[in-house]
């Protein structure tokens, strides 16, 4: 899927709005992939996401998350942690899998379907031009800042 044009999609956004990918045309996108609203890792990826945002900014990048929570928890999510960036609603999956994110999983001895903790960047032309899967929360948007500051 690198170095491929990723196809359009549309999901809903916090804020009472749409997501249209390619309305995105010529920023930067970062896009990651979270297993469930107001658990400990997806709150401190958010947290480490919004610490770094205005940096993200400087770099001309926009992030936005996504996950299988509707909008009401998104909302909540997103005002109880101060989000400045948008959380996209995917309940169907039709985005989770164009990319590749669902997965089993075990949790507490179970296996159980979800996201896999996964971060991608889609360049000014719509190209996705770096992955990251199986994410571990620790320094991850550090990461991906640097990344796109070298672009």
């Amino acid at each position: 899927m690198l170095n491929l044009p990723v196809k359009d999609f549309e999901l809903p956004s916090t804020g009472s709005t749409i997501f249209k990918l390619s309305e995105h045309a010529g920023k930067t996108l970062v896009v990651y992939f979270y297993p469930k609203d107001s658990t400990p890792g997806c709150t401190s990826q958010g947290q480490q996401f919004r610490d770094a945002y205005a940096d993200f900014q400087s770099a001309g990048a926009e992030i936005f998350g996504i996950s299988r929570d509707g909008m009401k928890s998104h909302e909540n999510f997103k005002a109880k942690f101060g989000f400045p960036f948008d959380l996209l609603s995917d309940t169907d999956e039709t985005v989770c899998n164009q990319f590749g994110v669902i997965k089993m999983k075990n949790m507490y001895g179970k296996q159980v379907r979800g996201i896999e903790r996964s971060t991608f960047v889609i360049d000014k032309n719509g190209i996705l031009v770096r992955e990251w899967r199986g994410v571990k929360v620790d320094g991850h948007a550090l990461e991906v800042l640097q990344f796109v500051q070298s672009l």
